[in-house]
């Protein structure tokens, strides 16, 4: 099960890295090339810049170039990273301190200083998508003790900020003082602190890596990692057969049986911490763009704004479906954030019962006895099944009284138009970097606002003040046991206001060739440090 440790105040967290590896049974197969890896993975990587994008492709490469003041285990606990320690010496200050001797690529030694500049420049990168700028808004004031010490002040307590930080990966005050997004895309400012040095970057295509043999951890096996992005399900898995890479990330569910017979191959599993869901138009009080009435005339109010309408559309959906007929079993049906055992997960909020006539009787209900028209959007290249998976709904709503036409489009053009408001309904992905709901109450839910950073990735822009006020009385509370109660208050009213429509969790799955092995992250990040020769230690 998911757990997620407290930082109560007070303590001093001195934790290992994690070192678990998932053991692979020997077979006689073809022999992995010795210091070097090839890996396929199956989402785009939109940019190098650490700051400007939260996506977790762009997240998993910045680990491998950067290092944040911390870091998390396979299991979403914290751990340290570049501060080997951390305590809250009252209960509006955090102090850290830095380990010594750990240098930039570039050989400039990290010092306080270098994590102030970062902490500065995170909320202030241009024209960021989903910004970071969430897990600095709580700092009022940071402190260069020494070289190797500061301390951040906030407004009121904050419990999170050890957790918040594993997320923002620290740069070199000379190298990055004027550094561009552009700058780390084409190459010159991909400089940080992590067990890999960027050699070249294709974009959308493939990076090289080489090893940081000066990096402060575990070594990584891998002298040379060639990264590349394959996002067709039928061209990864082809790959590995044909021994083009050696290792993927997001297996295709429809290839999951004739891998695991596969004697040259071995998987790695673990349920993960990526919600997949809708979203709604809550922006408009008014006409939504892709609601009309059934003979195509724009409604004059957007009937998502009404729950009983988004309860309804949740009950025509048949998740047992989707889960074992389209996700092969892939996913677990979701009625909340996070998969059972999260820290703040809430036990009785279930996944909503498919009722296709009940949905029907609520469309009623809300003034839709003959229900609307709706046009569904999602990908067709970012999670697995996407496309599949919106068609499927789209089948069920149109049964339960809500015809609906579904479009699927490539990710970047999606995500742009999804960020813009420009959708009424939208399948979309989260996937949390912490076990706890704090993460994604802040991001998905809460309501947007640019001076806190709240709602991030809010692009339906849901709005629920009774949240809002729970969710802020959860980010000072420092006692363990009343935040996570708090939290699953939190949780409670976003569910039963349908603020967004949870459908699956996905189970995280890797393929590699036998003679590798693989530590699996809840978190679903594919990082080549992750990955060794079977049997190798760490």
């Amino acid at each position: 099960m998911l757990g997620f440790p407290g930082d109560k105040m007070g303590w001093c967290i001195r934790a290992a890295r994690c070192a678990a590896v998932l053991a692979m049974s020997a077979a006689a197969v073809p022999e992995v090339r010795a210091q070097t890896l090839t890996m396929g993975v199956g989402a785009p990587v939109t940019s190098l810049d650490p700051h400007y994008h939260q996506l977790s492709p762009n997240i998993a490469v910045g680990h491998m170039i950067f290092s944040g003041l911390t870091s998390t285990d396979a299991h979403a606990r914290v751990v340290p990273d570049l501060a080997e320690s951390w305590q809250a010496v009252d209960e509006t200050t955090w102090e850290f301190r830095l380990r010594r001797g750990v240098r930039f690529h570039n050989g400039s030694a990290l010092t306080a200083e270098d994590v102030a500049f970062t902490l500065a420049r995170v909320p202030n990168v241009p024209n960021s998508p989903s910004s970071y700028g969430i897990y600095t808004r709580p700092i009022r004031e940071v402190q260069v003790v020494d070289s190797h010490t500061l301390r951040l002040k906030t407004a009121s307590p904050y419990p999170l900020m050890p957790t918040d930080l594993s997320l923002l990966m620290i740069l070199d005050r000379e190298t990055h003082a004027n550094a561009t997004t552009e700058g780390f895309n084409a190459g010159p400012m991909a400089v940080g602190t992590g067990p890999f040095r960027m050699a070249s970057h294709r974009n959308g295509d493939r990076i090289e890596f080489e090893r940081n043999d000066a990096y402060f951890g575990a070594a990584p096996a891998w002298q040379r990692v060639t990264y590349r992005m394959i996002t067709n399900d039928a061209a990864r898995t082809a790959a590995l057969l044909a021994g083009d890479v050696e290792f993927i990330d997001q297996v295709p569910t429809s290839d999951l049986a004739k891998l695991r017979a596969d004697q040259r191959v071995a998987l790695s599993e673990i349920t993960g911490l990526r919600l997949i869901f809708l979203t709604f138009d809550h922006a408009r009080t008014e006409a939504s763009p892709f609601v009309t009435d059934n003979d195509g005339k724009p409604l004059p109010k957007n009937p998502l704004k009404d729950v009983r309408v988004r309860r309804a559309l949740s009950m025509a959906v048949d998740r047992g479906a989707i889960t074992d007929r389209v996700m092969e079993g892939a996913a677990i049906p979701a009625g909340q954030f996070l998969p059972e055992g999260s820290f703040s997960y809430v036990p009785e909020l279930a996944p909503t019962r498919y009722d296709p006539e009940g949905a029907k009787r609520l469309l009623a209900e809300a003034g839709f006895p003959q229900g609307f028209r709706i046009t569904l959007h999602g990908p067709n290249d970012r999670y697995p099944n996407d496309s599949r998976i919106i068609q499927a709904i789209g089948q069920m709503w149109t049964r339960a009284g809500v015809r609906t036409a579904v479009e699927a489009a490539p990710w970047a053009s999606f995500v742009a138009r999804a960020g813009r408001q420009d959708l009424s309904s939208f399948l979309i992905g989260w996937g949390s970097s912490s076990g706890e709901g704090s993460n994604p109450l802040r991001n998905l839910t809460a309501t947007f606002d640019r001076e806190k950073g709240y709602g991030a990735s809010n692009r339906g822009r849901y709005s629920n003040p009774e949240a809002d006020r729970v969710l802020e009385a959860a980010m000072r509370e420092l006692d363990d046991a009343k935040r996570e109660a708090l939290l699953q208050q939190a949780t409670r009213i976003v569910f039963e206001d349908v603020g967004i429509m949870p459908l699956h969790i996905q189970k995280n799955t890797w393929a590699m060739r036998k003679g590798l092995a693989h530590a699996p992250r809840a978190d679903e990040l594919t990082r080549a440090q992750d990955v060794r020769p079977a049997g190798a230690g760490r």
